[in-house]
C-alpha cells in the first residue's frame, strides 16, 4: 500500500497525484469515485478507463439502473485499500486507471443514445486504454460491443447472466432482451468463441446460435475451474470481452435488480470462476443491472462493485501481477 507524495489522505479522486497505487483512505467520506480513483478526462497513458453508462430506458421490468453507476462507485469505497483478496496484490500497482466519469446523452432523445454510447466507448479504446463499464442496464453491452468490433473485429463474448438477452425481432429495437441477437446477427460477436454462464430462463437448445450455454444448475454442480477451464477453452487466444449481468447472481445475494431470478449463482461461486480465469486478457469489461431502488443494505452494489475489483485483478494478472508477501 503506498501513499502518493504530497497528497493528504482524502479526496484522491481529485488530489491524486499517480495513477497507480493505493492508500486508506475512509470509506464513509470524501469524493467516491470507483475504488479513489482520479477523475480524468486524460487518457495519456492509462490501462483502464472506469465509466459509468446511468440508462435505463430498454428494461423489461423494473427501472433504476440509471443509478448503477453511482452505487457501485460509492460501494467501492470500502474495497479501495490495497491488496484484493485472495489475488494478494493491489490491481493498481499494475494498471494506470481513472475514473472516467459517465457517458452524456439526452434522455429526451432515447434513439440517439446507442450512438452516444458508442462514440464514448471508441473515443476511449481509441485512445489506448480498456474500459471497464458500469451500467446501466444491459443493453448497454450491445454499443459498446460495436465500438471494441470496430477495432478489434469479432469478439468472443464471456456473458454472466440469467437471461440469454437473444429473443429475435425484427429489428430496431431498444431492448435488453434482444441485444446480442443482433450482435450474433451483425457478426460483432463470434457465436462459437461466447460462452452464457448462469443461465436459467427457458431456452431452445436449438437457438443457442452456436453460443455455448452453461446454465445455472450446471453451475452448481461443478467446481469453478471446471466452468473456468470451459469458458477459457471456448474463447481461445483471440480478442474477448466480459459482461457480468448482475442477475446472474441468486436474489438473495443480489436484490437489487430489474428482473431477479431464483436459483442463481452465490457471489462466492461468481467470484471463484473469475479468479480461475488468470491467463484471459479480456480487451473490455462491465457490470451491469444494479437497481439501488431495490437493493438492501447495499448488497447488490457491494457485490457489483467486489466484481468489478475482481475484473481488475484478472486485467492485472495479464499484465504480470502476481501475489506479493503480506506482513504478518
Amino acid at each position: 500500500m503506498s501513499k502518493d507524495v504530497g497528497e493528504e489522505l482524502n479526496d484522491a479522486a481529485f488530489r491524486r497525484q499517480r495513477l497507480t497505487g493505493s492508500y486508506v483512505e475512509a470509506s464513509y467520506a470524501g469524493a467516491l469515485s470507483f475504488m479513489r480513483r482520479k477523475y480524468s478526462r486524460d487518457l495519456t497513458g492509462v490501462d483502464v478507463a472506469i465509466t459509468g453508462v446511468p440508462f435505463d430506458l430498454s428494461v423489461s421490468n423494473r427501472p433504476g439502473t440509471r443509478f448503477g453507476p453511482e452505487a457501485i462507485r460509492r460501494a467501492s469505497a470500502q474495497h479501495s485499500w490495497g491488496p484484493i483478496w485472495p489475488w494478494r496484490f493491489d490491481p493498481f500497482d499494475w494498471l494506470a486507471t481513472v475514473d472516467y466519469g459517465d457517458c452524456a446523452f439526452d434522455w429526451g432523445l432515447p434513439a440517439e443514445i446507442p450512438a452516444a454510447i458508442e462514440a464514448h466507448i471508441a473515443g476511449i479504446i481509441g485512445a489506448g486504454a480498456a474500459t471497464l463499464t458500469l451500467g446501466g442496464d444491459h443493453f448497454t453491452t450491445y454499443p459498446t460491443l460495436r465500438a471494441y468490433a470496430a477495432k478489434y473485429g469479432p469478439l468472443a463474448l464471456v456473458q454472466f447472466d440469467a437471461h440469454r438477452d437473444v429473443e429475435p425481432d425484427a429489428g430496431g429495437r431498444i431492448d435488453h432482451g434482444s441485444m446480442f441477437y443482433y450482435a450474433v446477427q451483425e457478426g460483432i460477436i463470434d457465436p462459437h468463441r461466447s460462452v452464457q454462464v448462469g443461465i436459467r430462463t427457458c431456452f431452445d437448445g436449438e437457438q443457442s446460435h452456436g453460443m455455448t450455454i452453461v446454465d445455472a444448475a450446471q453451475v452448481h454442480q461443478s467446481e469453478p475451474q471446471a466452468v473456468a477451464d470451459l469458458i477459457r477453452s471456448r474463447i481461445g487466444g483471440g480478442p474477448a470481452y466480459l459482461t457480468f449481468d448482475i442477475d446472474c447472481l441468486d436474489p438473495s445475494a443480489a436484490p437489487g435488480t430489474g428482473t431477479p431470478v431464483p436459483g442463481g449463482l452465490s457471489s462466492f461461486q461468481a467470484l471463484s470462476i473469475l479468479r480461475a480465469l488468470k491467463g484471459a486478457d479480456f480487451v473490455g469489461m462491465d457490470v451491469v443491472e444494479v437497481s439501488p431502488p431495490y437493493d438492501h443494505a447495499e448488497m447488490t452494489s457491494n457485490a457489483a462493485a467486489m466484481i468489478a475489483a475482481e475484473l481488475l485483478c484478472l486485467k492485472a494478472w495479464a499484465k504480470g501481477a502476481r501475489p506479493v508477501a503480506m506482513g504478518g
